[in-house]
């Protein structure tokens, strides 16, 4: 019998893998790996591995989630050692804990290794602290992926108990998530920040109010993978933005070397 791990690749930025995350790579006979990775990470796979890819994207699937449960016990059962490479944290919307299940039930020997989540990281890089003493003592993780029909969030809590709300995956229901924090009493001039491709080299981020911000996503084509921020919180990017000027002052950089 060999032995899965379901790894926590972080949030783009392939420094921010964790040592014991970087040893499962390293170990690996055969990696399964999700979309939003940093490919640099897959580098340090031993020589002979195989790398399988499992991405997804809205409505093109190159593997199903029974497909990728399906590896997870086969490999195993032939005595190989398997890493589930996935984006961000295994457990916060990765799917990890539901693939844990899986190895559970058929008795294949694993262990879930954390990682850095965008929740947390993307904000950070662009210089808002989900939490803060002066502005905010609570802070959520919403999805923003809703189902038609199937929408069971209960908005008044979110909108009126919460100081902080970062919403994971919400850019394609940003006017319905609009629409329900206003609808339940969320101020239309709260603060609101998106971050695109956080702690990448690629990362922008717009901000605007609660009340703007569907037309600044319009207007700045902002597509996902992207991390919403509502709450006080998003003023203090003004003084402690740090990541995107680090990038502008490298770009001056190059072009001065050139």
């Amino acid at each position: 019998m060999g032995k899965a791990y379901l790894v926590g690749a972080g949030p783009g930025d392939p420094e921010l893998v964790t040592i014991k995350g970087l040893k499962c790579i390293q170990e690996a006979d055969v990696i399964l790996y999700d979309r939003l990775i940093n490919q640099e990470l897959l580098s340090y796979a031993k020589n002979g591995a195989d790398l399988i890819y499992c991405g997804k994207k809205p409505g093109n699937h190159s593997m199903d989630q029974e497909m990728i449960n399906q590896s997870l016990v086969r490999y195993p059962k032939r005595g190989k050692v398997v890493t589930r490479l996935k984006g961000g944290d295994p457990f916060v919307y990765g799917r990890g804990g539901e693939e844990s299940e899986v190895l559970a039930k058929h008795g294949i020997p694993f262990e879930v290794v954390p990682g850095i989540t965008s929740g947390i990281a993307a904000p950070m890089y662009a210089g808002i602290p989900v939490t803060h003493r002066d502005y905010s003592s609570t802070f959520a993780i919403v999805t923003g992926h809703l189902r038609k029909g199937q929408d069971d969030l209960c908005w008044e809590s979110l909108a009126k108990g919460i100081d902080t709300l970062v919403v994971y995956m919400g850019i394609g229901n940003l006017p319905y998530i609009q629409q329900q924090l206003l609808k339940h009493g969320r101020s239309q001039n709260a603060p609101v920040a998106i971050v695109h491709s956080g702690t990448t080299v690629k990362q922008h981020t717009v901000t605007g109010t609660l009340a703007s911000i569907v037309g600044l996503a319009e207007k700045n084509q902002i597509q996902n993978p992207s991390i919403i921020i509502i709450g006080e919180v998003v003023r203090l990017r003004e003084k402690i933005q740090w990541f995107e000027q680090l990038n502008h002052q490298q770009s001056v950089l190059d072009v001065l070397t050139i």
